[in-house]
């Protein structure tokens, strides 16, 4: 792939993260920037899951698990070591790259639709334990997670400082899924996704590609988690649980897992819809379960690779099926 063509898949979301970082100066309610920081954690992870299921194949229902790794692991860093934000982010992010190792080994061995069930159990584990860890992790209670956050001695506490933080990490996170995509490793992934006994015909180390992958999504998850925690101030188990962990497949899969656009998208699409729709729990839930189905039967590339087609069709002048068939997502686009 050209270089100009690669940096032209990266610039609307890169202009698009420009806007979000500008809202700011328009004076938003607290309510809008803490949905905005909690949206912003979740893409960061999803940038993650994308690496990992656009574009090896291959999806976690554990993936909270991972998040949930990274902040309990910088709550317990503050809490008995006086390690601050800085300085967890990086050990974080190792911790939940191990437990991605750890999950991934003998998860991947089992393939298909039994590693999205070991995943799922994996993260449900990763719950009962931290439920009945006593005081070291909190119990069902959770922990507390205080200490300042400070950047070149500016205090990031502060809400639109932090949101302008979360805003910076989760462009750092797109940019770097961007180059994993474009990489010569990323083309290997897609590889793997679209024929693995070809790709192990071909001398790929599948099963090292895979774990790799899973690596990877744990680095991005563990990040979200200490961002995510040093903002609620206070985690529980039942935020790593099952439930959040679907959510993040669901954001993925509405948004778009192969499109650098699409976990943008489906962070901020999940999170803001109920607010928008004046929806309680039980009502959000129906309605993404409505979304969920109607992305697998009318959009298998997702709310931006559905636009893309669109576009396509509407615009290029080719007859409707060759539009359709170019619009999917390619080496082009990814």
């Amino acid at each position: 792939m050209k270089t100009g063509n690669a940096l032209r898949s990266l610039l609307p979301v890169l202009v698009i993260l420009a806007l979000i970082a500008a809202v700011p100066l328009f004076s938003p309610s607290n309510r809008f920037l803490s949905l905005a920081i909690s949206a912003g954690t979740n893409v960061i992870a999803l940038y993650g899951l994308s690496v990992l299921f656009g574009q090896t194949g291959i999806l976690s229902m554990g993936h909270a698990a991972l998040v949930g790794v990274g902040a309990y692991a910088a709550a317990i860093l503050a809490r008995d070591f006086g390690v601050g934000f800085w300085t967890a982010l990086p050990v974080a992010a190792l911790a939940s790259a191990v437990f991605a190792m750890i999950v991934g080994i003998p998860s991947l061995r089992v393939g298909g639709h039994h590693f999205v069930i070991m995943t799922f159990a994996f993260g449900q584990l990763l719950a009962i334990v931290l439920t009945n860890g006593g005081d070291y992790t909190g119990a069902a209670t959770g922990l507390d997670i205080a200490g300042p956050v400070t950047l070149f001695g500016a205090d990031m506490s502060d809400l639109t400082r932090y949101y302008l933080m979360v805003v910076a990490f989760v462009t750092a996170a797109a940019v770097a899924s961007w180059a994993i995509i474009h990489s010569s490793y990323g083309r290997t992934l897609r590889a793997i996704r679209e024929n693995e006994k070809l790709a192990a015909s071909l001398g790929i180390n599948v099963g090292r590609h895979k774990i790799g992958a899973f690596v990877v999504s744990g680095v991005f998850a563990g990040i979200s988690g200490v961002l995510l925690a040093y903002f609620l101030g206070h985690i529980s188990p039942s935020q790593f649980s099952s439930f959040p962990s679907i959510y993040l497949a669901l954001m993925v899969m509405i948004g778009g897992a192969r499109l650098i656009e699409g976990p943008l998208a489906g962070g901020i699409l999940v999170a803001f819809l109920p607010e928008v729709l004046n929806l309680d729990p039980v009502q959000s839930r129906i309605v993404y379960g409505v979304c969920l189905i109607a992305v697998i039967m009318l959009l298998p590339d997702g709310l931006i690779g559905g636009i893309v087609r669109a576009l396509r069709v509407a615009f290029s002048g080719k007859p409707k099926q060759e539009a359709e068939r170019d619009a999917a997502p390619s080496e082009a686009r990814q």
